[in-house]
């Protein structure tokens, strides 16, 4: 993330979804007036690359989703999440790169209609995990 404010709305919004875990490449900094209560509930873990971060969710039973709009991207929509997912969110202005979307197990898409052609990533994250809760609420 190169926004504190998307990175710090991700984290608000993880709290409200019951998301324990977030892992962030590169500076984290978090705004706790923007976070608020997301800033204590959910643990963020920092680390310089995400192939080596993508290999051990795999390793450790997780479905790698990237929310993406690629030529094999699905509506999310329409899309089951597994139980045990990990949702990739790419860099705002680049999305994710060719070495994280050759580990993506699936990609999702979010429907767009007018311009400009893709959601904020703070919002575009909020609707998935909104969409992942609905298939496993509570």
């Amino acid at each position: 993330m190169r926004s504190n404010v998307n990175l710090s709305t991700i984290v608000r919004t993880a709290g409200c979804c019951g998301v324990e875990r977030l892992i962030v490449c590169g500076h984290a900094r978090i705004d706790q007036k923007i976070a608020r209560d997301g800033a204590d509930s959910v643990g963020i873990e920092v680390r310089n690359s995400l192939p080596p971060v993508l290999k051990n969710l795999r390793a450790e039973g997780y479905r790698l989703v990237g929310l993406e709009q690629t030529t094999n991207s699905v509506d999310l929509h329409g899309y089951g999440f597994p139980r045990r997912t990990a949702l990739v969110i790419g860099n705002e202005r680049l999305g994710l790169g060719e070495a994280e979307l050759e580990l993506m197990d699936d990609c999702v898409e979010i429907p767009v209609w007018g311009r400009p052609y893709s959601y904020n990533v703070a919002t575009a994250t909020a609707m998935a995990l909104y969409e992942y809760c609905r298939q496993y609420p509570g």
